[in-house]
């Protein structure tokens, strides 16, 4: 439900305003977006098969209906608040900056930015494993690097020519690559046999809790990315919450539905549930095409992951410029398609760096990052809404201070839980990164001060 709240204007019931002209590129309208937020969360069931190995099919089930309560709705009711109070390109790196002033507002998008750069470097590989399958060549070193080099340089051009495309694009890649899943959803109702859904599990198998609440947050998370976009989209206010409503239905229909077919109509080693099984259960189900289809599918989801996490990076660039948090020349915007170029080509080099790296740690690091970038994000939203309580909110989460503190801290005590299990290493690193975005926050202040960049802040407060 709407609502705002009324009272004497004040100087911060102001929207955020930009110095800028209007911006002549289209928008962002209701369907593209469903798709952008379904592809910066999720892109479909593949990478949810773990859940099922770490903990047997009934909790693999339950954690994705349950998660998508206790975590999705709230972050996505946060954003959904603050991304229209708070208008335009920047999302989480705003709030941060009105709630606790512009350090945190830079250790939110160094956090942000680095566990997004860093899921994306993942990408690539990830779907190159799934091609490896029907096309071996790629599995040695030369193809697999000039793969990945083809598959981010393309995706760097598509989002050059501009988000409405992105977005457009979205829509298809997910219905190609949802499609097979629900064809076996259906094949599979014969064979489904109800009991096995209650199963905790095989005798003797321990359960890795590591692994299944990785594997569940790793599926379910990143729903403020598109925040950072909300400078591009079609009446926000409006469009934004709608939006976020239908990705969370879409979301765990897709995570749920497949898991619910394939555990109910496929007797395997509970060992084999690994990244990519669903492929497998579909050949077991109805044969080599449906499987095929599925490593497509696979691959096409990657792109759209790919796609939606490099615009949500590079407009969260064009938005620390406008803040200047980063030089202006982050802001700069391609005279034709309207794009930041600058924030494309920082994001891919980086993605390139990054993508040829090993990976365990920096996966596991990059969590780190973003549980502490939420963290920080949960407790902007809460004093945001105690220290402004007139500023005007044109979609309000329902709910009295009291009860938001209740809804933020279920999600928090998940984050906090997450990092206390990391490893030495993930912590180091997470450590290490963080003090990079201390130090090149200094490093920026030098900069201004002597007058080595041009800075410009374009945001009214």
């Amino acid at each position: 439900s709407m609502a705002t709240t009324a009272g004497p204007p004040e100087n911060d019931q102001l929207p955020t305003t930009t110095l800028q002209p209007p911006s002549k590129s289209k928008k962002l309208t209701l369907l593209p977006l469903i798709f952008m937020i379904y592809f910066e969360v999720s892109g479909g069931p593949y990478g949810e098969e773990p859940t099922v190995e770490a903990a047997g099919p009934l909790l693999a089930i339950l954690g994705f209906l349950i998660f998508s309560f206790l975590w999705c709705i709230p972050e996505a009711l946060i954003t959904a608040e603050l991304s229209t109070t708070f208008p335009g390109n920047g999302g989480f790196v705003v709030w941060a900056d009105r709630a606790f002033g512009p350090i945190f507002g830079t250790l939110m998008g160094t956090w942000k930015f680095l566990s997004t750069v860093v899921n994306m470097a993942s990408l690539p590989a990830l779907s190159i494993n799934y091609l490896t399958n029907s096309l071996p060549v790629f599995s040695t070193p030369l193809w697999g690097h000039v793969a990945v080099l083809v598959f981010v340089l393309l995706c760097s051009v598509v989002n050059y020519v501009g988000v409405v495309i992105v977005g457009y694009i979205a829509v298809v890649l997910a219905a190609v690559s949802l499609a097979p899943f629900a064809l076996m959803c259906l094949i599979s109702i014969p064979r489904i046999r109800p009991h096995r859904w209650i199963s905790l599990g095989q005798k003797g198998v321990k359960r890795d809790w590591n692994l299944y609440f990785n594997t569940l947050f790793w599926n379910l998370n990143y729903w403020d990315s598109i925040s950072t976009l909300a400078g591009e989209v079609e009446d926000p206010n409006k469009t934004l919450p709608s939006a976020f409503l239908w990705a969370v239905i879409l979301i765990s229909v897709s995570y749920v539905l497949p898991l619910v077919a394939v555990t109910g109509a496929v007797v395997v080693d509970q060992s084999e549930w690994q990244t990519g099984f669903m492929a497998d259960a579909a050949g077991i189900i109805s044969g080599q095409w449906l499987k095929v289809w599925i490593e497509i599918g696979a691959v096409l989801s990657s792109i759209g992951l790919f796609q939606a996490q490099l615009s949500s990076c590079s407009y969260q660039l064009l938005g620390m410029a406008d803040l200047a948090f980063l030089p202006r020349v982050f802001a700069a915007k391609s005279k034709w398609f309207d794009t930041p170029w600058v924030g494309i080509s920082a994001s891919t080099l980086i993605v390139l760096g990054v993508s040829y790296l090993s990976f365990t740690n920096i996966v596991s690091s990059a969590n780190f990052l973003y549980s502490m970038g939420m963290l920080l994000e949960f407790s902007s939203f809460l004093w945001l809404r105690w220290k402004l309580p007139q500023r005007i909110r044109p979609y309000r989460v329902p709910l009295k201070l009291p009860a938001l503190i209740a809804m933020c801290a279920v999600p928090a005590a998940f984050l906090v839980f997450l990092m206390a299990i990391s490893t030495k290493i993930v912590v180091l690193v997470g450590g290490a990164m963080t003090a990079g975005g201390i130090g090149w926050f200094a490093l920026m202040r030098v900069f201004r001060w002597k007058k080595w960049m041009v800075f410009e802040r374009v945001h009214d407060d």
